[in-house]
């Protein structure tokens, strides 16, 4: 890995915080939202503790860190960046936080600064409960070395106590505890195309000529271009991961072709850009993340999340705890890891479309119905809401892309840092530029 500059790291947005945090919970305890109360621990030892957090808009969430105090007993600072500063301050200011929320495909960059230890496995009270593709790489008894770019278990371990070095197998040692992922793909309205979206071609498709839109973050921006030049048979890649400069050249090459021709309306960076240029309908077909289409359905506005018979690109994101963390702040960073994991940030993070690593464990604090929706692939037996109350989907209505399994048995690639991605974001500009 080469030295860390800005350019090294994407951008994302704010705005996902600021969309989650616009409104609070109107659910109380014990309602269907809510079936369940948090965990309960002794706080004697922690009650004057302040836990500093750094984190991206999607889980910086006001709701989660009121819910963290009042179940745990200590206080929380939590800051929600876009990923470049998370990342930027991950290495260079340790000082400045307790606990790290990244993404796994950051840390090929964040863990050779040696800002983070390892956490010990041994004090996570549910890691076995945790999805096998991040403890033991396989899902469904297939290896998900199969699927391109960063999977999570490959960065998941670290060789040792004091490592910065990952290891290929388990050991003792994590870089991250996963608590939340998802499988991305493509957003569309449905009113406005008027027929299925199976594949991810469809992006380049004349069809839609000045209505598509590919979002401007290019070490994901490259990754969904890439998965539509290959389903049209424009060009294939060893590792769309982990492009060589070739391969950038030449995908580069289409994508300013696409330009130039007028197929993209706009290049979103933001979450709330992407909710404003589909609901507007200025947009009909985009690069999207799940909560993102949650958002232009909770308007009131028909928007799909397109399964592709392609497959999907995934992401996984979890929790790091800084190399000063000690004694009493270090015991209460273990208990609120715990906490993530227990079941109501999965349940509270569920209802927005993103899954829990520890599914088994938020499904005490979902309601059968839920469950059988977001999890099974099932048709709502009520409506749904989202974690603030909105109606996102009405009885008899299933999940875009079916169940669980179904979505991530069918990710073909992971976000990545590419060892080329200082010229990746180097070529991306000069697309945007164009």
């Amino acid at each position: 890995m080469g030295k860390f500059s800005r350019r090294q790291v994407i951008r994302t947005s704010l705005a996902a915080g600021a969309f989650l945090t616009a409104t609070r919970c109107a659910a109380p305890s014990g309602t269907p939202n809510n079936p369940a109360p948090g965990p309960q621990v002794n706080t004697n030892q922690t009650k004057d503790v302040t836990l500093r957090l750094i984190g991206t808009g999607v889980s910086q969430i006001n709701d989660i860190r009121d819910k963290a105090q009042e179940d745990l007993g200590f206080k929380f600072d939590m800051r929600a960046l876009s990923t470049e500063e998370n990342n930027q301050i991950a290495i260079t200011q340790p000082g400045q936080y307790d606990i790290f929320d990244g993404e796994y495909f950051s840390l090929p960059l964040v863990v050779p600064s040696g800002n983070l230890q390892p956490i010990d496995i041994k004090r996570i009270t549910n890691y076995d409960q945790i999805v096998s593709f991040f403890r033991t790489g396989e899902f469904k008894g297939l290896p998900v070395e199969t699927s391109q770019g960063t999977a999570p278990f490959k960065v998941q371990y670290l060789t040792g106590p004091d490592s910065k070095e990952f290891s290929d197998t388990p050991t003792d040692y994590a870089t991250l505890i996963p608590f939340q992922y998802n499988a991305d793909t493509l957003g569309y309205r449905p009113d406005l195309v008027g027929r299925t979206i199976e594949s991810w071609g469809e992006l380049f498709n004349e069809e839609f000529r000045g209505k598509t839109s590919i979002l401007d973050i290019p070490q994901i921006g490259i990754m969904d271009a890439a998965m539509v030049a290959e389903s049209l048979g424009l060009m294939t890649f060893a590792d769309k991961g982990n492009m060589t400069r070739a391969e950038i050249d030449q995908i580069i090459e289409i994508l300013k072709e696409q330009k130039a021709n007028g197929q993209f309306r706009a290049f979103w960076k933001t979450f709330d850009e992407s909710v404003n240029l589909m609901s507007s309908g200025e947009v009909v077909l985009q690069s999207m993340w799940s909560p993102a289409v949650t958002a232009v359905q909770s308007q009131g506005t028909e928007c799909i999340y397109a399964p592709l018979k392609e497959g999907y690109r995934g992401w996984g994101g979890g929790i790091g705890l800084s190399k000063n963390l000690e004694g009493v702040k270090l015991d209460a960073a273990y208990e609120y890891i715990n906490w993530m994991l227990d079941g109501w940030v999965g349940a509270f993070l569920g209802r927005q479309g993103y899954y829990s690593a520890a599914p088994e464990t938020a499904r005490k604090f979902m309601s059968t119905a839920e469950w059988d929706f977001w999890y099974e692939g099932k048709p709502a037996a009520e409506d749904m809401v989202d974690p603030f109350g909105k109606t996102l989907a009405k009885a008899g209505v299933s999940r875009d892309g079916g169940s669980f399994d179904e979505r991530f048995g069918n990710i073909v690639c992971w976000n990545s840092t590419m060892k080329e991605n200082t010229y990746l974001v180097q070529k991306w500009n000069e697309f945007i530029a164009s």
